[in-house]
């Protein structure tokens, strides 16, 4: 039960800060147009944006959801039109910017203003005496980070990957490294939904959902667990609006009452904008303590296991379990043990409400699980997947029309960039196709993934990083040791379309490699070229850049990857380099051959509408298992935030993202959505403030609770009333990332605990 008085957790609490209107709407334009402003995008954006998530079009670099065969009139959200602009940014960070700032002094700058100075437009090399970066120029570069990294044991380097290369850059870059000798291949995955493919992958077999968009036309119940689709996949609120229309239900559990879960005005609808109600979306909505989705589905179970025992035969799917699964004995033998009362102290819920969701699916023929950083980024996040699973599997949710488990992946080609072999296993790309193809002996000692990369620095085993996009140093938990550290490899070599705050801590040498955007127009061998991306329902999608690169130095990440790789390996006539950058079909055809069971025919396929489905053995109730079947999960906890601290003044930190943000990039300092101004705040509700002594606007120190000998603290937050469950609190990525060790993370995968890690708070 809830001990918070005022906290009700079906209801917004009125006297803290909220948005008290739809998501999208008139709201969603005047974002859009805030950014095209501050941007300063070129007029060529109307043009982009008009084409965007279209076949023949530009696919768009913000979220990774999917795009339909029959497309909206405009076929962006905001978050994706916000993406654009601030990429066709007509400001750029050339020579004479970096001649006029040493890199001591940007530090000093805040992360939205490095990247507010526009694209960068020539290749720069860190000149430590000087404090700054020099132009130097391509052959150059190449020849230096080659013979650098030829130098040195190959497993000293580490090839990091954002989600935004396109597959042919990711394939090559995948190929590169095995080519050299290492697997040391983190992902930004690591740092978001890698217990999905680690734990999908052992409960059901495949490392990713296993819906497509036809599902959510014939699903009658969707349960959202710890996702934030108004910020976090905009899209996605036109297809939960129709699935609304045509009478699913929705049931949400959540922390925070987000409102792209509540209210949607679709902005395609004149009748939305002006006079019609915007649709509800969540006909019941829960906020549940974080860690608390364990024992809200321990709950929801016990239900469904009474409501079998009072009508046996009759709910549970018995030929499914039978034919299809294993465990499940002893996994509803520990949920009927549950405790009620432990099931709604760790909930923060009553029995009641977990009943009334209960109700929803018992009353459903096909449901969806939906699913977000929420529920991933937990000590027993595996955990919050086997539960999820459970409940799904009871009544044969899996592996059917208009049902299934769906993660809603963060990035444009993160799921793509593992499906293709950027992994640090050697499941990630057959060693028979790479010696087969290329005549090369793969390495079989595996790789690194991020947090272990990041241990192995600390130890002084790490002397070169590769970054294929992305802002790792900002990414990462544990950041003040990590940018510590940083400096003390021997390269460091930055693929990048803009400064931020991962180039400013460069290694002895240091390189940053400006690349053209998805949104640029990519010209090799004369012809313009096509990238490819997988999005979170595993379809396919070619890419066509229109706009005009930020210089003419620029070069594709393919031509990056391509030059540094053909500098560092020894001659082998099978690799190609020079020809596939000059033809990225080719990339396609070795992708094909190295993957033919999911991607036959892909040149020919690349621009089909809607995408390509490259397949799923659970969708079809193949189970690639151990035992070669779906596993039920027997629950050992009822909370997902592993062996906490003790003590009445640790709380629960939960890290968000606001709605002018994507990953590390911040758009804007508000947070519309949340009815927030402010990123240096802390959020906690109005008993937690008066239980810990403290008062709203006070200026106070969040002080990492885990015990390990290093002081982690993050100060200058303002203490903000919101409407939060008790014991918890919540504040911004990456701006607190600091209070996150390294070493607390999903037992798993490795995945920080980003939604649910112990803090307490100091007054400054």
């Amino acid at each position: 039960m809830s001990d918070s008085p005022r906290h009700d957790p079906t209801r917004q609490d009125d006297d803290t800060p909220y948005y008290d209107h739809p998501t999208g709407g008139w709201g969603s334009l005047e974002g859009v147009t805030k950014i095209f402003g501050a941007s300063r995008s070129s007029p060529a954006a109307m043009k982009v944006l008009a084409r965007q998530n279209k076949p023949g079009g530009m696919m768009c670099t913000s979220c990774a959801w999917a795009k339909p065969a029959k497309p909206h009139t405009f076929e962006f959200c905001e978050n994706g039109a916000k993406a654009t602009l601030w990429e066709m940014d007509r400001r750029r960070a050339g020579r004479d910017f970096f001649a006029s700032h040493t890199l001591s002094e940007l530090k000093a700058w805040n992360d939205r203003d490095l990247e507010q100075q526009g694209r960068l437009t020539e290749p720069l090399r860190y000149d430590a005496a000087s404090d700054r970066y020099l132009p130097v120029g391509w052959d150059e570069a190449f020849a230096d980070i080659g013979g650098r990294l030829k130098a040195m044991d190959p497993k000293e380097a580490v090839f990091y990957s954002s989600g935004h290369a396109g597959l042919e850059a990711s394939y090559l870059y995948a190929l590169f490294a095995r080519a050299m000798g290492h697997q040391n291949l983190p992902q930004s995955s690591n740092m978001c939904h890698e217990t999905t493919s680690v734990n999908l992958l052992k409960f059901i077999g495949t490392p990713v959902g296993t819906c497509t968009l036809e599902d959510f036309d014939h699903c009658d119940a969707i349960f959202f667990f710890g996702q934030n689709t108004g910020t976090n996949s905009p899209r996605f609120l036109h297809t939960l609006k129709d699935a609304v229309d045509r009478g699913c239900r929705i049931v949400t559990f959540n922390p925070i009452r987000e409102r792209g879960l509540i209210s949607f005005a679709d902005p395609q609808n004149p009748a939305q904008m002006t006079v019609a109600k915007p649709t509800r979306i969540s006909e019941k909505y829960f906020q549940v303590r974080p860690g608390g989705d364990v024992a809200v589905m321990a709950g929801m179970i016990k239900c469904v296991l009474a409501a079998e025992d009072a009508a046996p035969g009759t709910v549970l799917d018995h030929d499914f379990i039978a034919e299809h699964t294993t465990g499940v004995e002893a996994a509803m033998d520990a949920i009927r043990a549950a405790d009620w009362g432990e099931i709604e102290r760790h909930s923060g819920l009553t029995r009641a409400m977990i009943e009334d969701a209960a109700e929803v699916y018992l009353s459903a023929k096909n449901v969806i699980g939906i699913y977000g950083m929420g529920l991933t980024q937990h000590v027993d996040g595996w955990l919050n997947l086997g539960m999820l699973c459970n409940l799904l599997m009871l009544r044969g949710h899996i592996g059917r029309l208009g049902a299934g488990i769906s993660p809603v992946r963060g990035h444009s080609n993160v799921q793509g960039q593992r499906t293709i072999g950027v992994g640090e296993k050697s499941s990630h790309m057959p060693a028979d196709k790479l010696r087969e193809l290329f005549g090369i002996e793969p390495p079989t000692e595996e790789g690194m993934n991020a947090v272990h990369a990041s241990e192995a620095l600390l130890e002084g085993r790490v002397k070169a990083l590769i970054s294929l996009g992305g802002n790792l140093v900002r990414a990462l938990p544990d950041r003040e040791r990590m940018e510590a550290a940083w400096p003390t490899m021997d390269l460091t070599v930055n693929i990048a379309t803009k400064l931020n705050r991962s180039h400013l801590v460069p290694g002895k040498v240091g390189y940053l490699l400006p690349c053209l955007g998805r949104t640029d127009e990519d010209i090799q061998g004369g012809t313009a070229q096509a990238v490819s991306m997988e999005d979170s329902l595993s379809h396919i999608y070619g890419s066509v850049g229109r706009a005009d690169p930020p210089s003419e130095q620029v070069k594709s990440e393919v031509a990056i990857v391509a030059g540094i790789a053909a500098a560092t390996l020894p001659p082998n006539p099978r690799l190609k380099w020079r020809e596939w950058t000059a033809d990225y079909g080719l990339v396609r055809d070795l992708i094909a051959a190295t993957f033919p069971d999911q991607f036959a025919r892909f040149n020919e396929r690349l621009f089909e509408p809607g995408g390509f489905y490259r397949g799923n053995p659970a969708r079809e109730r193949e189970w690639k298992t151990e035992s070669g079947k779906a596993e039920f999960t027997t629950p050992t906890t009822l909370s997902s935030l592993g062996e906490t601290p003790e003590g009445a003044e640790v709380v629960t930190l939960v890290t968000l993202r606001s709605n002018d943000q994507f990953n590390t990039t911040i758009y804007g300092l508000s947070d519309r959505l949340r009815g927030l101004n402010d990123r240096q705040v802390v959020l906690i509700n109005h008993d937690e403030i008066a239980r810990l002594g403290l008062q709203e606007g006070q200026t106070v120190t969040l002080v990492s609770a885990v015990s390990d000998g290093v002081d982690r603290r993050v100060g200058g937050l303002k203490v903000t009333a919101y409407d939060l469950p008790p014991l918890c609190v919540a504040g911004y990525y990456p701006e607190l990332n600091p209070l996150v060790p390294l070493s607390y993370h999903e037992k798993n995968s490795q995945t920080p605990a980003y939604k649910g890690a112990p803090v307490r708070i100091v007054a400054d």
